[in-house]
């Protein structure tokens, strides 16, 4: 080949590698262009979905200037798909937030809610499902003019991520109109925000931390305050920064009395930043079961560890907890407020043992998915309530008056038919006919319903733990946790019921069993007892004279029935008798449920007697009044729906060295209930600056001083130390 002959040929080749790198040089702009299309612009050239929406809401509906409020930037993700937190894990991308606001208006940093740990084997991610909320602080200078418009803009990017991950983006604006007046506040997101703020880590504690770097491990000790009773349970680290924890291995928890330590593996040569930010997860709460999961930590190494360790973690968590709420139910059947309305099915099962037609496994069965039906019915509505931003709690239904009147009502009816004074069919679960097969077992059906409603406000061994632990977890886990409390509650039944053989040990019937039936309703009658004594404390004792002269009047009413409305009478007597029967019960019911709340307690008076706080009602002219006179005043800014309020009269109030200190103070305490929308108290709020709850006020002896505000989140220590400043 000659020279010229070669030359030609590199040429050529120099072409081919020219060709396959610009067709490589073509490619990767064609993927980074796709990569980094808008959410938008994909589904205008695929068609598919935008999978995240977002949304801006506004504390406040009016803005005044130079006075800073708070947005909320509400992303609305797509079943099963999600966005990443501040420190994505393995792999992901942050989401991010641009503003476009007026000059002389900022916004601040997001404050981030504690994330999910998302695990894509065999990559750890960190980010969120759902609806999820992203709290801005927007601050206005004094430029702003009264009787514009404030209008906010705000453009959102992230990666969204299931099975594939797409880039994409969303925008929304709001406007507020400026005004010179203080601004007023959105109370339609009062609890909105409240659930927003519940979500993010605690910073204000009286837990104590040290940490030290070992050569491929970090260890962080944790020591509990005094007051914390509770126990941490699945503990793990988040670091704000990537790069240096291995997300993959599993973190390691040891407890030894009031101290935790947790073991968290590092990655292959890492680059341990100084001080180690980011925040510690506990399942159980970091100021007591059900409380805030997420407490934030600043660290530096170099601390001791303690000298010794306990052992590990048991059964997984998920499993326990079936296992105990399973347990907890069948253990539910001996609590004292179930065991009385049992006495409706031990009945049932007592008639049908000996008959060979009533097919006792049918009843079994029907009763059992009566308990499981509502049982999984009541969670799923605390959990749709809990959601919205209520502070509800197992046994939610009865703290309405209204309810705890009606299921009252109910089974007193029922314990005096048991006791002779009437008949409902033959038993109580022959309810719609005395011996069709289809009534029986709709009777069971109902009895498992009254069951589970009378159950839910008592907590059986075994029962509390998995109870707190559900009402932490993902929906499908806490429905499945309450599935099992039922089974657990139904299954001595359904296994009595199942078994012929252990029927058969039953006596057969005679007079023993009209003493058995007569005794449950007795039980059936202690029951409303303790139904009235929650009705007391709610209602006063003016709402229960009310109920007991209501229960007087169906008692005649169903003795008339009983009397009177028979078989055995001429017809027209049992048709005078159903009538009075109907006036009585009827009349009396519907005059109680009509009037309770013209009954029940002023809230004038003190909200709470004892040896704890004693609270009033609040008023502008109270604290006004008190002031004057040089005596301390306390404020409680709260609501029944605001969680951390709840949690903090669980874990501050309720401490005897706080209590202590108010009575020895003299402090007179106020409570501002937000429950329900009060223009008095958003004005109050208005007054320090504040659009929410919760908030709390101390005003020393001097008349005039400006008051002391605590933090949203208090602990025994926090309200001790600012109780210290009016000695």
């Amino acid at each position: 080949m000659t020279k010229q002959e070669q030359a030609l040929l590199k040429l050529d080749e120099g072409k081919d590698m020219d060709v396959q790198r610009n067709k490589l040089i073509l490619f990767s702009l064609l993927f980074s262009f796709f990569l980094f299309l808008p959410n938008t612009t994909y589904a205008q050239l695929f068609g598919g979905p935008s999978h995240v929406k977002m949304k801006l809401v506004s504390e406040v509906r009016t803005v005044q200037p130079g006075q800073p409020f708070w947005i909320i930037v509400q992303l609305n993700m797509d079943e099963h798909w999600h966005v990443y937190w501040r420190n994505v894990g393995d792999t992901g991308l942050i989401t991010s937030i641009e503003w476009d606001l007026p000059q002389g208006v900022t916004a601040g940093p997001i404050q981030w809610p504690y994330p999910e740990k998302i695990v894509e084997d065999p990559l750890v991610v960190f980010g969120y499902h759902g609806e999820q909320y992203l709290l801005v602080k927007i601050t206005p200078d004094n430029s702003l003019k009264p009787g514009t418009t404030l209008q906010l803009k705000a453009h959102g990017s992230w990666l969204v991520c299931a099975e594939s991950c797409v880039p994409g983006e969303d925008s929304a604006a709001l406007e507020l109109p400026v005004t010179k007046a203080p601004a007023q506040v959105n109370t339609d997101a009062a609890e909105l925000f409240s659930t927003a703020r519940a979500r993010l880590p605690l910073k204000n504690t009286d837990w104590k931390f040290s940490l030290q770097k070992e050569s491929n491990r970090l260890i962080i000790q944790a020591q509990a305050p005094e007051w914390f009773k509770s126990k941490l349970s699945n503990l793990e680290f988040y670091p704000y920064a990537g790069g240096y924890v291995k997300y993959s291995s599993p973190q390691t928890m040891q407890h030894d009395g009031s101290v935790y330590t947790l073991e968290i593996p590092l990655a292959a040569e890492p680059a341990v930043p100084d001080t180690i930010r980011g925040i510690l997860m506990s399942e159980s709460g970091w100021r007591g079961n059900a409380t805030e999961k997420a407490l934030e930590i600043s660290l530096v190494p170099g601390s001791s560890l303690p000298t010794s360790r306990a052992s590990g973690d048991g059964l997984n968590s998920i499993w326990l907890a079936i296992l105990f709420s399973f347990l907890g139910g069948i253990i539910l059947n001996l609590m004292p407020c179930v065991l009385p309305v049992l006495s409706i099915k031990i009945m049932s099962f007592v008639k049908q043992a000996h008959d060979e037609q009533m097919a006792p496994w049918k009843h079994g069965l029907s009763f059992t998915v009566g308990v499981l039906i509502s049982f999984v019915g009541l969670a799923a509505l605390l959990l749709i309530l809990k959601a919205g931003g209520a502070s509800l709690g197992w046994g939610f239904q009865l703290q309405s008056p209204t309810f705890i009147i009606i299921v009252s009502v109910f089974m007193f009816l029922f314990g005096l038919s048991m006791l002779g004074v009437y008949e409902i069919g033959t038993s109580m679960t022959t309810i719609g006919g005395k011996t069709q097969d289809i009534g029986g077992l709709g009777g069971s059906f109902f009895s498992g319903i009254i069951a589970t409603i009378v159950a839910t406000p008592c907590t059986a061994p075994f029962m509390g733990t998995a109870l707190g632990f559900a009402l932490t977890q993902p929906a499908w886990v806490s429905l499945t946790v309450f599935f099992f409390l039922g089974l657990g509650m139904a299954a001595p039944f359904f296994l009595l019921s199942s078994i012929p053989a252990l029927l058969k040990y039953v006596p057969k019937p005679g007079r023993w069993m009209e003493s058995l039936e007569q005794f449950m309703g007795f039980l059936l009658v202690g029951t409303v007892l303790w139904l009235l004594w929650v009705l007391a404390i709610q209602a006063g004792s003016n709402a229960v004279i009310l109920v007991l002269a209501d229960l007087f009047l169906s008692a005649v009413g169903t003795w008339i029935y009983g009397r009177w409305g028979n078989l055995a009478m001429p017809k027209k007597t049992r048709r005078i008798a159903w009538v009075l029967a109907f006036l009585f019960v009827a009349g009396s019911n519907g005059y109680v449920l009509a009037n309770i709340d013209s009954f029940a307690v002023s809230q004038e008076t003190t909200l709470n007697q004892g040896e704890g706080i004693e609270w009033h009602k609040f008023s502008e002219e109270k604290v006004a009044e008190l002031q004057a006179q040089g005596k301390p005043v306390f404020i409680d800014f709260t609501a029944a729906w605001c969680l951390s309020c709840q949690v903090n009269e669980q874990v501050a109030f309720s401490d005897t060295e706080v209590q202590k200190q108010f009575k020895e103070l003299g402090i007179t305490a106020l409570k501002a209930d937000w429950t329900k929308r009060d223009a008095t108290i958003a004005k109050a709020l208005a007054k320090f600056n504040r659009n929410s709850v919760p908030l709390y006020v101390l005003y020393g002896k001097t008349p005039g001083a400006a008051p002391q505000l605590l933090p949203e989140i208090i602990t025994p220590g926090i309200v001790l130390d600012a109780l210290q400043s009016i000695k």
